[in-house]
């Protein structure tokens, strides 16, 4: 039984590496290739690197479809395979019809929400911005159109506070993996039953930068979700002066502020007998910073960045 794996990014390839690992007889069939972006400049030097999944299957010594769209000639390259299945984590295309009739079961897709909820492509960051406190892995069947197939299986998980996107789509992949490993032979042999998605869709597009820039005057809790949301991408910031300033995750600040703290400074105030660098929010409230980058630098513990200021820092303000 031959599987097609598609996926492009670090999570993809966390999951790749643990269906690799469980092997055949756990997963009742083989993963024969891989499809998956192409290369991509990164870095200051812009250098052409594999995307994670393609070095994971490469290290795995598997054949690796590059494509950033599945046209006829890259769906004759999967059938070439004869796949039974194929499973999709984070590929980052649409796959069209022709796409969807090659595998014999189809295609499933981890996706980080609980379905219908955050159809598209930032479900997580979605999750985080409107201050949900819980979210889910989801394993549906590809159809035509965005994340509208019926579910194999999904799992809850909560949402902790001061928790990143990034680390929450960490999170949410080791289980996403653990669902397809328990899965996958069932939808190999045809005996898994998926439900039709219940209730009413809303929709998760990509954060912009702008999306990603902190107003320190807004209540605590929304600079908090906002921050997380954005982090690692597009990467929360605001302003300093003239200079952009990013940000690493945030909670919220349960101590005592000075009297005389205003909305965008950043003060050293304690909570609960530690003293912690604090951004003075709106409604006379904080969030505990963890991390700062100025411009130009790289991102430095918040207590050492506040330590090396002359004067109080004081953030956000508006610049065109």
């Amino acid at each position: 039984m031959s599987i097609i794996f598609a996926g492009t990014p670090p999570i993809a390839a966390d999951c790749l590496r643990e269906l690799l690992a469980a092997g055949p007889e756990k997963l009742g069939g083989e993963i024969t290739a891989v499809l998956t972006r192409p290369d991509a400049p990164v870095g200051r030097r812009r250098t052409l690197t594999p995307s994670p999944v393609a070095q994971t299957a490469e290290e795995a010594g598997l054949p690796v479809i590059r494509a950033d769209k599945v046209d006829d000639e890259v769906a004759a390259q999967l059938k070439e395979h004869s796949p039974q299945l194929g499973i999709v984590v984070a590929y980052g295309a649409l796959l069209p019809q022709h796409a969807l009739d090659v595998p014999g079961r189809g295609w499933v897709n981890l996706h980080y929400s609980a379905l219908p909820k955050h159809r598209g492509a930032a479900p997580v960051q979605h999750a985080l911005l409107n201050g949900e406190t819980a979210t889910a892995a989801t394993i549906f069947q590809l159809e035509k159109g965005m994340d509208a197939g019926p579910v194999h299986a999904s799992a809850e998980h909560p949402i902790d506070e001061g928790v990143s996107a990034g680390q929450l789509l960490q999170d949410l992949t080791s289980l996403g993996t653990k669902l397809l490993l328990d899965l996958t032979p069932k939808l190999l042999a045809g005996t898994s039953a998926p439900a039709p998605q219940q209730g009413e869709p809303s929709f998760a597009p990509k954060l912009t930068r702008d999306d990603a820039c902190i107003d320190p005057a807004r209540p605590a809790a929304e600079v908090m979700h906002r921050t997380n949301a954005t982090i690692p991408e597009p990467g929360a910031w605001t302003w300093m002066g003239e200079q952009r300033i990013k940000l690493g995750p945030v909670r919220l600040f349960r101590g005592e502020l000075p009297d005389d703290a205003e909305p965008g400074q950043v003060v050293t105030a304690d909570e609960h007998g530690t003293r912690l660098p604090v951004l003075v929010t709106g409604q006379s409230s904080g969030v505990v910073l963890t991390e700062v980058q100025p411009a130009g630098k790289r991102m430095t513990p918040a207590a050492d960045w506040l330590r090396g200021q002359q004067q109080t820092p004081v953030l956000g303000g508006h610049h065109d």
